[in-house]
Order: C-alpha cells, then structure tokens, then sequence
C-alpha cells in the first residue's frame, strides 16, 4: 500500500521529462520514441519548429531538426496526448521515425540537449503510470506478462489481467472491506446516541463472512494462473537408456540433449522450454535412475529427483522389454503399471495427490506386430476403462510409442497437452486467476485477518483485524487509504439526523 508520503516521495525521485525508444531494437521500419513531463510541448515546438501544438490524439507529418544547430533529422508521425488522457497520466508525445540506428540516435541527441529532459529509466512510464492512478499494481503486472507472454494462454490471461479483470475483483471486495469497517466503526462510535441501526453490526458480519468463502473459493484454484504465467513443469524420469533424451528431442523437434546408447551419458538436468498446445511447458530431462557408486551420477539422480519433487506433471519411460513381460494378461500389466512409480522410488519424493503421470512405453519398433498390438489393447483399456481397471490407475495415462520412428508420439503430445490444458484452465473462462505468488501471499494474510475478526468479541479489536485485511488487498492493488475509510462512513451514514 502506498501512502501519500510515499507518492510524493516518489514523485519528487522520477520527476522531469524522460524519453526513450519504445519500439524494439534493432533496424525496423518504424521506431517509436516516447516523451512523457511537464517540458513535452516545448519539446514538440522546439523539434518541429511549429508555433502551434497538433490536435490530440491526431498524426501528423512533420520534420524534426535539432533544436541547436538546426540539423534536418528526419520526418515522423507525432502524435501528442495532453494529460491527463495519455498513458502516464503526464503530457506525452510520440514521434514515430524510420527505423535506422543513425535516426534514432539522432533524435535522442537532439532531445537530450533540451533542459529539463533525461533519459528514461527502466520501466519509468509504467511506473509514472501507476504513481497517476492510470494503472494499478495488477495492470502493470499484467503489462510486464503481456510483453514477456510467449504462448496464446499466456498471453490472453496477461491481456486479460492487464484490462483489469483482476483489479476489479479485488476492488470489489476492498470497496465491500472500507463498506463494513465503517459500519464496525460507526458502532463503536455512535451506538450510545442511538442514531445507528440495530443490526448494523451482524450486517457487516454477514458481509465479511461473503468475501471471506469468495477469497478462500479463489484461492483454491489449484495454482492455475501461476502454472500459466511461469509455465508447466514436465519431467522424464526412468532408468538408462529408455529414451528420456530422445523423447525430450522428439517434443523439442531440436537435438537438445545428447543420444548416445552408454547408459548414463545424462548426467544433469536438462531443461528446455516448449510450447504445447498453446500453453508454456518446461521440460526436463534426468539423470537414469539406478543404483550406483560414481559419485557424479549419483548427484545427478539425486538432482532428477529433486526436479521430480517439484514437478506438475511426471513422464515415467520404461521400454518395451519390460513391458511386454508384465502384459501376459490384464492383470500382471495393471501392477506392473502401478509398480512403476515405486520401482523408481519415488514414492517418498512425490506428493502423488497433486502430481499427474504419463506412463511412455518407449521402443515399440524393436516388437513384433502382434505384440504391438496385444500392449495397444491393454493400454486403451487402462486410459478409457478405469472404472473397471481400479481406482489407483485413475491418475495415470499410458501410451505405447517409438522414439526413433515417431510412432505414438504424436498420441502422447495430445495426453500431455490436455494436462496441461486442464492444470492451466481456459484463462478467459470464469473469474480471473491469480497469477503472481505476490497476490497469494497478501490474500492469506487478508483471510487470516478475517478469521480472527469473526472470533473476536471486542469490537474495537474486531475492527482492527478488518483494517489488516483491508491493508494486505491494498498491498496487492498498491492503493487505499485511512482517507477511503473516511469516505465511506460519510456517504454512508447521515449521522445527527
């Protein structure tokens, strides 16, 4: 939460006029260079040596010199937004020139000998932005995942987040928070004078006790919007030479990890980033899990489990061999598959109630055509048959493919990206998710309070564990005040009358 001593101690660090290259770097056709403070109309004036300002919010073309030695620069688009409707809040302009490094490095000379203009921090406009009121600590969150978005989901749920979405849910409840510490506080005030309603304060209960359920509801979303911003977490696990690397290789459709029939050529963890479906995976290779002495592998297992540990969705890889031993009849392959995880102990590593599984059978082009077949048949009836194959099958999808053909492989892409799918959600669907471990943090603490305000029999105590809500959702936004309190009690009450 951000006081009026902090913006103004803010306002006083970033004042001045800044500019800087808003377009990408490198050579381009256009380059966009933004000016935002108090000096910007002279800057228009002085660079394209008009008299006159240009009408809002409307391009025009004109020629840009340098304000000293009267040097042409180049013709641009400006574009001037006189604030408060721009941006920062601030007069802004925008001078949109050719793209080339030799302009651009003009023009920032040309505005750098202005008085009173500096260059841009990093980050200054959105936080001129946010000190102005035009954006709150969600939205600009948001913009920074927009920007950095690198799937369509992340990218609506950002776009989603940056519109708003978010801050006005907790908005919602801040407004409904203010609402019932001032009728708290009108009861501790004016109750004596009987100029309050009798049921004032139970009707602030039952409010609470609202937000509190819609909080907790919305923190038991299973960390879907963080999954989606930060990205899924897949490991492969299994022993030596089952196809972890070619299998990382394969969904990477790049050589990303070495391929070599040595058992153990991974030592470490390797890890790549992919887009599945539309939606961020990060993907991990291991170390072969077996025993051994080597001091440098069995760092390497250790470390596979670890990564194991901190997995959203597991790969387990056996080969063909194994299986085609266990599939004899329903049966032995159902426990084979259910030994599986503890055969590659990691039973004591894993919270196996949040974790999904992918059993991969790798290696199926070594089998001959009807074993092939027998396993395909066993396993469809362990991925659509679960009922009748035992609940302790139900977290665990097999399939049966081959590394070096691809066959199969296209399968367990589908198995892997409906996971993901259902572990990130639709972003666009139903109430915003949380997407920062930051917005986590501050609503358990605002719960806690809540809680201990419904136990409190002291009104006065009462009260204040409702101001230590109000004040963690307000370290979320970056906003509300004593001031707001104020406001409420006021407009909600005509005391005296």
């Amino acid at each position: 939460m951000l006081s009026v001593s902090h913006i103004r101690m803010f306002s006083q660090i970033y004042k001045g006029t800044i500019f800087a290259l808003s377009s990408g770097f490198g050579k381009c056709g256009v380059a966009v260079i933004r000016v935002s403070g108090p000096n910007v109309r002279s800057t228009i004036k002085k660079l394209t040596r008009k008299t006159h300002l240009p009408s809002p919010r409307q391009a025009i073309l004109a020629s840009l010199y340098d304000p000293i030695n009267r040097d042409h620069l180049d013709k641009a688009l400006v574009l001037w937004f006189p604030g408060p409707a721009s941006f920062t809040g601030e007069d802004t302009v925008e001078y949109h020139v050719h793209g080339g490094n030799a302009v651009i490095q003009a023009v920032h000379a040309a505005l750098g000998k202005m008085e009173g203009l500096r260059p841009a921090e990093t980050g200054e406009f959105t936080k001129r932005a946010f000190l102005n009121g035009k954006l709150d600590l969600t939205e600009v969150e948001g913009l920074g995942d927009l920007i950095h978005a690198e799937t369509e989901a992340q990218r609506k749920q950002a776009l989603r987040q940056m519109e708003g979405d978010l801050s006005r849910l907790y908005k919602t409840w801040t407004e409904k928070i203010l609402q019932s510490i001032a009728h708290v506080e009108a009861f501790i005030d004016f109750s004596e004078e009987e100029n309050i309603e009798e049921d004032i304060l139970e009707t602030a209960r039952l409010q609470v006790r609202k937000i509190y359920s819609e909080i907790i509801h919305h923190l038991s979303d299973n960390r879907c919007g963080e999954r989606l911003r930060d990205g899924v977490h897949v490991a492969i696990l299994g022993q030596p030479n089952v196809g972890k690397s070619s299998l990382l290789n394969d969904i990477c459709q790049r050589p990303a990890a070495i391929v070599s029939p040595t058992a153990g050529t991974t030592r470490d963890v390797i890890e790549t980033t992919v887009n599945i479906g539309g939606y961020p995976v990060i993907l991990s290779d291991t170390a072969g899990l077996r025993h051994s002495v080597d001091s440098v592998e069995l760092e390497g297992i250790k470390r596979a489990r670890d990564r194991a540990h901190q997995a959203d969705v597991v790969i387990m890889m056996t080969d063909t061999s194994e299986a085609v031993a266990q599939s004899t009849s329903e049966e032995t392959f159902i426990t084979f598959l259910n030994n599986l995880r503890s055969s590659l102990n990691l039973d004591t590593q894993l919270d196996t109630n949040s974790v999904d599984y992918i059993i991969v059978i790798n290696k199926s082009d070594v089998l001959p055509v009807e074993s092939v077949d027998r396993l395909k048949q066993l396993i469809e009836r362990v991925n659509f048959d679960k009922d009748r194959m035992g609940k302790q099958i139900e977290d665990v999808n097999c399939c049966l493919i081959s590394c070096k053909t691809g066959e199969g492989i296209d399968y367990f892409l589908s198995l892997l990206a409906e996971k993901v799918e259902k572990m990130c959600m639709n972003p666009q669907s139903q109430t915003p998710s949380l997407t920062q471990q930051r917005h986590r943090h501050h609503l358990e603490q605002a719960t806690a309070a809540l809680d201990e305000f419904f136990h409190q029999s002291d009104v006065v105590l009462a009260a204040e564990y409702l101001r230590t809500g109000l004040r963690q959702l307000g370290k979320i936004t970056g906003k509300v005040g004593a001031e707001d309190i104020l406001d409420v009690i006021f407009k909600d009450f005509c005391i005296g009358k």
